[in-house]
């Protein structure tokens, strides 16, 4: 056994057998670096003046133990160092001489080395000899070290797949099981178990829409002229497309923009994707786990006999002629066909009139027991008109599912129990190798959002694999960053939420009163409160939209703020530009998530890294800040350092100095890292997990000074360097300033508009333009740009009166496009160049089409659309398609804001491959072309 005594420093150390060999052993050469140990062995009648020992005399360990303590080499190989370093080792290791079985001398040991110290000489090899030796034993711990390591990752990551395999395939099971199990219950107490007020609605739709759904297949199996939908309404449980039907028609309710109002084409054919969707997956995992169908083929399976008798037929002739790679084709086509949308509309809008008769609210029940109880349908079918103005006829008409007040109330409170689609993944997404491999594992994924476009699915489906890769491998860049939800900000935003919102940015939570009727019969009096309930009734609707949004996202953070990370997997819109996959908490979104989401993966910050934590912060905080120089902006953050403190450790009851940022939770989330980094003995070490924002100066006219090569444009967009940033937006509020304080000094008599300059003279700022200078390049039309105005006057309050607001944004949209065109004249050049050439194709009733510079073909999806009417059971629905003839117009207008984006993403891309190759994390921001890149050294 081993001691921990150390040896007195006149006698040298040494590791020993039990018992000195005649002879010297053999060696068995293991290791190069240990070819030059050995071992001497001399009479004892020999004797040497000066005996040396050996400071290598050490068995050779020929297997070493998988939790062997990483050892570091000596510096030098002196006995001195060899004891401290083993004394050490063994004082902070208890269990080391387990580990490698050394034997130090110690009590009656000594003594008999000193009377063997005559008999025996060890050579004392070279200094470097040792190190070798623990360098040997370092590298070898450390291989296993690092194998125990990537097994143990290796666990972790088969846990995470499988829960993620479980998220995806089993969400709508588990949410029936849950439904069935609370009925369970409900019955055996005979008492309604106290649920939030939505999950109560569902729990008393599910039990008669599932028995309704039952009835509906028992009926269709017994009838002799089946419905269209007949063969697939079997494919799924009654339960399980319940709660298909009532959790996704709830969801769309809950985004829709309509007062509680959703189209039934919308309705009916978003439910009878989800729930083909839920058929592949359930059949899917039942070929894979071999299960064994208990109940036998049913009537509505053998509608279907025919062409499986005709595929058969097929098969067997093909494979009697040994085309087995055919076989493989045709039966993959036969598994992989879609229902089309003719299907899923038809059996949608089955499950949505079975919800409508069986789905039924109930107001709180009144004290006074004469009064019968109010039982109302949950959700009526309505139809809609929209007419072009008052007094016109009718253009159009259409069908909606209209919700009772009674479950807008309660609808804001609920996103926690719904199921979000494309939920952030546990482990890495799947590699993109083609249209519609990648992404998710089960969940239907695709390169690219058509929108149902064929020709630009065929041009995606044709072109080479190699050709894309450059594409694939920045969507799995941008898939790969691990990201994780920052739980300071998180509870932040979770305390001004509860305390009722209205600031940092968080819409209120309170609806506006609608002002009442007034008692006069002034017709002018009755058109102003027409106004203004109109007018407050739209803002509810805002209010009630965004507060289920918020909902949302706070939904989405609360589920994850337990994981270690997650991802998001990307893919591209028609243009080629990358976003996520998942709606709601992404970093693309609003402040709000991009306050609460951090990189999972850290770095110190080092001193570059703290440098431009400091200008990020001033950035976000924004106010003319950001447009200050390097040294100015780290100099306002010098002077706010007890402001950023205060922020940090008190966000919600201290002086709120953050609040007065422009983006306050982002802000906020610089504060607490800024913070915990000064107060740091080594800040530069810090870990830091915030992203660094590098964002460009108006993307789009970058990229038309940069075609235009235009030097003068380059330059107001920072394309060329300068001491301080140029910013094209006060360039162009100086000059709507200049224009509009000319039109003041007019005599209004003969020039109307200067009663309208003299009043906006004052209201001119950078905030009022900046929207509709970053449109321009993308194609805003004067109405785009008029109403974009006319929302920023109307956060401004100077005007109220409705119909002077509408003129003023009409004066300053007209204003603010004749500025920009006396400023950016070779960008409006370019782009009318690239509209002609789009009206040339698209006279020869081609597409226009391109390929990005990382091989992406692009299709411009304008084409006349068709109308296709279907009988439903519940109205005869128009289905759109695509024509086979192009929107010359559209084909035309919409091209020049199509390349740019194109030329945009692909330059995001590129920066997503260049940032992996110097690893570095990042996160694109099609707003921002440098995209999102983390604090590190």
């Amino acid at each position: 056994m081993a001691s921990n005594v150390s040896l007195p420093m006149n006698y040298r150390a040494q590791f020993q057998s039990p018992t000195w060999p005649p002879k010297p052993p053999k060696i068995t050469r293991i290791h190069k670096s240990y070819k030059n140990l050995h071992f001497l062995s001399v009479p004892a009648n020999h004797c040497l003046s000066t005996p040396l020992l050996s400071s290598s005399s050490f068995p050779l360990i020929t297997k070493f133990p998988r939790n062997l303590l990483p050892f570091h080499p000596l510096q030098d190989a002196t006995e001195e160092h060899i004891i401290e370093d083993i004394d050490n080792s063994m004082r902070n290791h208890q269990n080391l001489e387990n580990l490698i079985k050394l034997d130090l001398p110690t009590g009656h040991n000594r003594q008999i080395i000193r009377q063997e110290l005559s008999e025996r000489v060890l050579i004392h090899d070279p200094p470097w000899i040792s190190a070798l030796f623990f360098k040997g034993l370092y590298k070898i711990a450390n291989r296993e070290l690092k194998v125990e390591f990537k097994d143990i990752e290796k666990r972790k990551y088969n846990l995470l797949r499988r829960r993620q395999i479980r998220q995806e395939t089993e969400a709508w099971e588990r949410m029936a099981e849950e439904y069935r199990c609370l009925v369970k219950e409900m019955c055996e107490r005979k008492l309604a178990p106290n649920l939030p007020y939505v999950k109560g609605l569902f729990l008393g739709w599910f039990e008669p829409l599932k028995e309704a759904i039952k009835k509906e297949q028992n009926l269709q199996r017994s009838k002799k002229q089946k419905a269209a939908f007949a063969p697939h309404i079997e494919l799924l449980p009654a339960d399980k497309m319940a709660v298909i039907v009532m959790h996704k028609l709830m969801g769309l309710v809950m985004v829709g923009h309509e007062d509680g109002c959703v189209p039934v084409v919308q309705a009916a054919v978003q439910i009878g994707m989800a729930v083909e969707q839920e058929v592949r997956i359930h059949n899917f995992l039942e070929k894979t786990k071999n299960f064994q169908r208990k109940k036998t083929i049913t009537d509505a399976q053998q509608s279907l006999g025919r062409e499986k008798e005709i595929l058969r037929k097929r098969v067997n002739n093909l494979i009697r002629r040994k085309r087995l790679i055919e076989v493989q084709k045709l039966l993959k086509n036969e598994e992989m066909k879609h229902w089309g949308r003719d299907t899923q509309a038809k059996l949608g809008s089955r499950l949505v009139e079975l919800l409508t008769e069986t789905a039924f609210v109930q107001p709180p029940v009144n004290q006074s027991a004469d009064i019968p109880p109010d039982v109302r349908p949950a959700f009526r079918h309505r139809f809609r008109t929209i007419t072009n103005n008052p007094g016109h006829k009718i253009v159009k008409k259409y069908g909606v599912i209209e919700c009772d007040p009674l479950i807008l109330t309660g609808l804001e409170g609920s996103a926690k129990h719904m199921l979000i689609p494309y939920f952030p993944m546990l482990v890495p997404p799947k590699k993109w190798k083609g249209y519609d491999k990648g992404g998710h594992f089960f969940l239907p994924s695709y390169i690219m959002r058509t929108h149902g476009s064929r020709k630009q699915q065929d041009a995606l489906r044709s072109v080479p694999g190699k050709n894309m890769q450059k594409v694939f491998e920045a969507l799995d860049m941008l898939g790969n960053t691990k990201w994780r939800v920052n739980r300071r900000v998180l509870d932040a935003v979770e305390s001004i939420w509860a305390r009722g919102g209205n600031i940092a940015g968080l819409v209120d939570r309170e609806d506006i009163p609608i002002p009442e009727k007034p008692l006069s019969e002034d017709l002018r009096e009755i058109q102003q409160w027409r106004w203004s309930m109109r007018k407050a009734k739209k803002i509810n609707r805002e209010r009630h939209s965004q507060r289920c949004d918020t909902e949302l996202k706070l939904s989405v953070a609360q589920k994850l703020k337990d994981e270690e990370g997650f991802y998001y997997p990307h893919n591209l819109d028609f243009r080629g530009r990358a976003y996520p996959m998942h709606p709601h908490l992404t970093h693309l979104s609003s402040d709000i998530c991009r306050g609460i989401l951090e990189f999972a993966e850290g770095r110190p910050l080092g001193k570059s890294g703290l440098r431009w934590l400091k200008i990020h912060l001033a950035n976000l905080y924004s106010g003319g800040v950001e447009k200050l120089s390097h040294e100015g902006r780290l100099a306002f953050v010098e002077n706010h350092l007890d402001d950023i403190f205060d922020s940090a450790e008190n966000p919600v009851h201290g002086k709120c100095w953050w609040l007065t940022a422009e983006d306050p939770f982002q802000c906020l989330a610089a504060c607490v890292n800024l913070s915990e980094a000064l107060k740091s003995s080594s800040p530069h070490t810090v870990i830091s997990h915030l992203p660094i924002h590098q964002d460009g100066s108006c993307n789009g006219l970058q990229h038309y000074a940069a075609l235009g090569r235009n030097s003068l444009e380059a330059a107001a967009v920072n394309l060329v360097a300068g001491e301080i940033p140029a910013d094209v937006y006060t360039e162009i509020a100086v000059r709507v300033h200049e224009i509009i304080k000319r039109d003041s000094r007019k005599d209004p008599t003969t020039n109307p508009n200067a009663i309208l300059a003299n009043l906006l003279i004052d209201q001119v700022d950078r905030k009022l333009v900046k929207q509709t200078v970053m449109t321009s390049v993308y194609g805003v039309t004067y109405v785009g740009a008029r109403e974009q105005i006319k929302r920023r006057l109307e956060e401004k309050g100077h005007i109220t009166d409705d119909r002077l607001l509408f003129s003023a944004a009409c004066y300053t949209a007209k204003v603010t496009m004749t500025a920009l065109g006396e400023l950016f004249q070779a960008a409006r050049d370019i782009m009318n160049w690239l509209g002609d050439c789009a009206k040339v194709i698209a006279l020869e009733d081609q597409p226009v089409r391109w390929t990005t510079p990382l091989g992406l073909p692009v299709v411009q999806p304008y084409y006349k659309s068709e109308r296709h009417l279907i009988r439903t059971s519940l109205q005869v629905l128009a289905l759109q398609r695509e024509g086979n003839s192009v929107e010359v117009r559209k084909q035309r207008t919409a091209f020049p804001p199509n390349f740019v984006h194109s030329l945009d993403g692909s330059h995001m891309m590129m920066t997503a491959v260049a940032c992996r190759d110097a690893d570095l994390r990042f996160a694109g921001d099609n707003d921002c072309p440098g995209g999102i890149i983390p604090s590190c050294t």
